[in-house]
């Protein structure tokens, strides 16, 4: 059986607007980055400078493709109804590439490059200087704000972001040694590509584990199996799955429950699900599917006509009931024992007031030879998840063979 489905509230939305608005102030900077250092390698002749402009012109188109990625993330579709999250995996897939990219082109700038350097003042190593912390401080405002709200492409361009401290440093250190007339910048370039491959191959390993519908971490499917467990209904977790689609995660989780009750049940899976949502981060939707706990005991009772075994055939008028318990795991009947009927003289409810009693004694199947639908005492019966099954047998003999048979189960100890 399956519970309720739930998904987020308008309000889990508001993580949209957030990132959207990180996005445009990394596009604001990159473009002012760009256009400064660009400027500054056409007035010094630094070649290390225009290729760091470049990299950040990189950066721009990254941040274009981050704020078009949180676009398209939050549109809904008939035909992709469990959303365009994982376009945030895409995207950042793509920044990944660019990294790469970026790398391959400080390489091959420091390795064949040529400078055709021009003599510039002290002011143009202070304007540089200053550049180096900018793009550290926004990657790290940008990694926050992806951890925070789970966003694989926020994430991977806060990354790229504090990757630029290096090749900033580098053309720091390659404008200085121009000042003085020492080339430095060739070696440190290559060394800062190895380090940006290196970050670029963590956001892409992550990202295609997103793709490929790889498992929620660890601590998080621990997380959730914690919160089924505490339900007072629930007897035992089956199987809990999860998987990521871009920042938001969907669970799955089949549980059994000490109940046969299925309003009981269904309320259990609607508390389990609202704890799920309020506790773990970036859950879109939750699924339950709910079965009844395996019973390795079941207690049959079967009314009978007198003390020598006859089952008879009016449910709430006979003398007697026999109740006996099958252990199903163990392959044999435990328990047998005669209860008398208090309510077989009573004029009204009979029925009723007998499948209470049964009840009370904690009944799973009741064997009749009359079907009691329609009837108050199966409406009783059917409320608590007892099984009414017909028997054509004529004694309590037989009827415990049969059930013997059907459970592949021994015999046990007499009737009192």
């Amino acid at each position: 059986m399956q519970g309720a489905v739930q998904e987020t509230a308008g309000s889990d939305r508001a993580p949209e607007s957030i990132i959207l608005r990180v996005a445009l102030l990394s596009l604001a900077v990159n473009i002012g980055l760009v256009v400064a250092k660009l400027a500054l390698s056409v007035y010094s002749g630094s070649l290390a400078l225009r290729a760091d402009g470049i990299h950040s012109f990189v950066d721009v188109v990254a941040s274009l493709a981050l704020i078009a990625g949180v676009l398209l993330s939050t549109r809904r579709r008939r035909d992709f109804p469990y959303g365009l999250y994982k376009v945030e995996n895409v995207v950042a897939v793509i920044i990944a590439l660019l990294i790469f990219f970026t790398a391959f082109e400080i390489a091959a700038e420091a390795v064949t490059g040529e400078t055709s350097a021009h003599p510039y003042g002290g002011w143009v190593l202070f304007i540089v200087a200053a550049f180096i912390p900018v793009p550290y401080i926004l990657g790290t405002y940008e990694v926050n704000v992806g951890r925070k709200y789970n966003s694989p492409s926020m994430i991977a361009d806060g990354k790229q972001h504090q990757m630029d401290v290096l090749s900033s440093s580098v053309v720091f250190f390659a404008l200085l040694g121009q000042f003085f007339g020492i080339p430095l910048d060739r070696v440190a370039a290559v060394i800062v590509a190895v380090f940006i491959v290196r970050a670029g191959w963590d956001i892409l390993k992550d990202s295609m584990k997103t793709l490929l519908d790889a498992s929620v971490d660890y601590d998080t499917l621990s997380e959730i199996r914690t919160i089924i467990r505490s339900d007072p209904v629930v007897s035992r977790i089956r199987s809990v799955t999860g998987r990521n689609s871009g920042r938001y995660i969907f669970v799955e989780a089949v549980v059994e429950m000490a109940t046969s009750d299925l309003k009981e049940a269904h309320r259990a899976s609607e508390r389990i699900e609202e704890a799920i949502h309020l506790r773990v981060r970036n859950i879109e939707r939750v699924v339950i599917h709910y079965e009844p706990e395996e019973k390795v005991h079941l207690r049959y009772a079967v009314p009978l006509q007198d003390r020598e075994g006859l089952i008879g055939d009016h449910f709430g008028e006979v003398p007697y009931f026999a109740i006996f318990d099958v252990d199903v795991r163990e392959n044999r009947i435990e328990r047998r024992e005669f209860i008398a009927n208090p309510f077989a003289d009573v004029e009204e409810r009979k029925g009723v007031q007998v499948a209470e009693m049964l009840l009370a004694q904690k009944v799973d199947v009741v064997l009749l030879h009359h079907s009691l639908s329609g009837k108050g005492a199966g409406y009783a019966f059917e409320a608590a998840g007892v099984e009414m099954r017909m028997t054509a047998a004529v004694t309590l003999a037989e009827a415990i063979a049969d059930v013997a048979g059907h459970h592949g189960v021994e015999g046990g100890a007499p009737p009192r």
